[in-house]
């Protein structure tokens, strides 16, 4: 039987289970607070390495790389992966510190081009698109120091007891609000975009309904929503990747790309979408152990259309390489 089917047959079991699970993870973090930060991290990424490939989604991490990186030797993926799963231990234990890591600057470090410098000091607004690189929750850092509210997208947790305790600890990097994803979430970021403000979302995620862009020599799904926002709106997209450095301490670059504009708004949101992936892929060749490498991204073997591909050299020639 579903979880949905549960809940709808046992709304009282359903609502005791998040109860329990919302005091869980509340007890989770308030022990988590109670150790420093640093021996946290080591800690949760020491246990991750260790035990996690024992998970089948090990397999699967390999498998992806694999596609990635087809003359790699299979010792050196499963170095990779292993660090994949360091890296997201540790992000765990990180994101019950997150409020507290955000007032300490001496852990950071910030790249920016010129136009996400304007975006940083106030002077336009921008759409943050990151991906799951290092610890991606601190990518809006540099942005929450110099005082800007963000308006950040996630997806909720189905426990909402659960979901409300992650949302507290993420108040303070996103004092624009946090929407989750549902059919009234594109009306208010465009709202918030046209009024000069800043939004954050995540751009690496598999969106089966939306597009294919090639990534790693292949066609893999990718979700076009930045690329169409940001056309809507006539603001650029602030490409943001996290740089683990050594422990609990970061780089964070920001790079600006302008979405094209033509007569073809479909070309023009696929050009930008490619653009952004082509971007994200050369952050993770650089550093492969700090991606997500879980996810189902690649899609099924397929051709682009003559058509199709004419429509993007046509969009890509009204911008600059």
């Amino acid at each position: 039987m579903s979880r949905k089917k549960r809940q709808r047959n046992h709304p009282r079991l359903t609502a005791a289970q998040n109860f329990a699970e919302g005091i869980a993870l509340k007890s989770a973090i308030w022990i988590f607070r109670l150790i420093p930060v640093d021996l946290a991290s080591y800690l949760m990424g020491a246990a991750w390495r260790l035990l996690a490939p024992l998970n089948a989604r090990h397999a699967r991490a390999l498998g992806h790389l694999e596609k990635a990186f087809p003359e790699m030797p299979g010792q050196e993926r499963e170095r990779i992966v292993r660090g994949m799963w360091e890296n997201l231990g540790r992000v765990a234990a990180e994101t019950f510190h997150v409020d507290r890591l955000l007032k300490q600057d001496f852990r950071f470090e910030a790249q920016a081009d010129d136009i996400t410098q304007d975006v940083l000091n106030g002077k336009r607004a921008c759409l943050f698109v990151s991906f799951h690189s290092a610890n991606w929750e601190l990518c809006v850092q540099p942005a929450v120091a110099n005082g800007l509210e963000i308006t950040g997208v996630y997806q909720a947790l189905r426990n909402p007891e659960a979901d409300k305790a992650l949302r507290a600890l993420r108040e303070n990097l996103y004092k624009g609000g946090l929407l989750s994803k549902s059919h009234e979430t594109a009306r208010r970021i465009l709202s918030r975009l046209k009024s000069g403000g800043v939004v954050a979302m995540m751009g690496d995620l598999r969106e089966t309904r939306g597009i294919q862009v090639p990534f790693f020599n292949q066609m893999a799904y990718a979700n076009p929503v930045p690329a169409a926002l940001a056309r809507s709106c006539n603001v650029p997209i602030v490409l943001g990747r996290v740089v683990r450095k050594k422990g609990v301490n970061f780089r964070i670059e920001g790079r600006a790309i302008q979405v094209p504009v033509t007569d073809d708004r479909q070309a023009d949101i696929e050009v930008a979408t490619a653009r952004i992936h082509a971007i994200f892929e050369s952050w993770i060749r650089e550093h492969p152990e700090q991606w997500m490498w879980i996810h189902k991204k690649w899609a099924a073997p397929g051709k682009t259309s003559a058509e199709k591909q004419a429509r993007r050299a046509a969009a890509e020639k009204t911008v600059s390489p």
